[in-house]
């Protein structure tokens, strides 16, 4: 009975001095005559109508009659209550059902689906608090990513609702660039980073100068391939004699500083000519490279090297 599945309503039997002889609920319900004990209880697989069984307590409460009621206890509603990963199986379970029933709807092929941020597998464990295996959650998944796939126009309400527990909150796919403007000197400005250098460039229509905290080129990088490097964007596109450039750098050596420069004038560069981007792009300019020195380990000299074995 799914009344009494969470909400059991708790039937207390009263002490009494005389002896009586229990009625069950069917016997109160029928007749009036006693019966002998019995034991009520919710898991029994009988079913009964909601509306005889409360039929029958209120005959048992008019007519005083006590009812024991040892083993009455809740029954969960999901199989699944019983298992180490009780949501995780109730919605595996739904994405199967889903799955088999929607199977003949037709479908898009992947490169015009809409893209949609899953979730990871570890975004979902902390989700859920349940610790899914990859296994499982990889079939979860490609059903999920299958069911996905079904046309916009023909995708039912509890396809959607089935597919919402794997799905991140915010898309990241919906993101937008903030762009750069230009200022009203005709500046863009552009910031790039490498190792632990920092760099901050402006770019305005001129002559080809260059100045490094207020120094000029050959003064603030020594070394050939570090003047090369802090141009490249500039030179991989022919316009070293179009744009003057004004920059600010700091931390780190000349070898960071100088590729860091050059991440901050494409940067720069881009705003002033969009087109621009995918050769940039392709040169290595605007990409961030992520690579720093290792750390030192305990127990070595470096970050990888051990001190010499000695047998003795």
């Amino acid at each position: 009975m799914s009344s009494l599945r969470y909400p059991i309503r708790c039937l207390r039997a009263f002490p009494s001095s005389t002896t009586k002889q229990w009625p069950s609920i069917a016997s109160s319900a029928q007749s009036n005559r006693p019966s002998p004990k019995r034991a009520f209880a919710t898991t029994a697989p009988q079913r009964q109508d909601d509306n005889a069984f409360m039929d029958a307590l209120s005959s048992i409460e008019s007519g005083g009659e006590e009812v024991i009621t040892t083993y009455a206890r809740p029954m969960p509603v999901s199989p699944s209550y019983f298992t180490r990963l009780p949501q995780f199986n109730d919605s595996f379970v739904q994405i199967q059902e889903l799955s088999r029933k929607y199977a003949r709807l037709p479908t898009l092929h992947p490169s015009q689906v809409e893209r949609v941020a899953w979730k990871t597998k570890e975004y979902y464990r902390l989700t859920i608090g349940e610790h899914v295996k990859a296994r499982d959650y990889a079939a979860c998944m490609a059903l999920a990513k299958r069911l996905s796939q079904i046309h916009p126009d023909l995708m039912p309400e509890e396809v959607k609702a089935g597919l919402r527990p794997f799905q991140r909150d915010v898309s990241i796919f919906l993101n937008r660039p903030k762009p750069i403007p230009i200022d009203k000197f005709g500046r863009s400005h552009g910031v790039g980073k490498r190792k632990s250098s920092v760099a901050r460039a402006w770019l305005v229509e001129g002559t080809g100068e260059v100045l490094i905290n207020g120094k000029p080129m050959n003064e603030a990088f020594g070394r050939i391939h570090d003047r090369e490097s802090a141009l490249w964007g500039l030179k991989s596109t022919d316009r070293l004699d179009k744009y003057n450039v004004w920059a600010l750098v700091a931390g780190g050596g000349s070898t960071g500083q100088a590729e860091a420069l050059a991440m901050a004038i494409a940067k720069a560069l881009v705003v002033h000519e969009p087109p621009l981007k995918t050769p940039l792009r392709r040169a290595g300019c605007i990409t961030r490279d992520p690579r720093a020195v290792e750390r030192k380990k305990a127990g070595h000299l470096k970050a990888r090297k051990s001190p010499a074995w000695v047998k003795r």
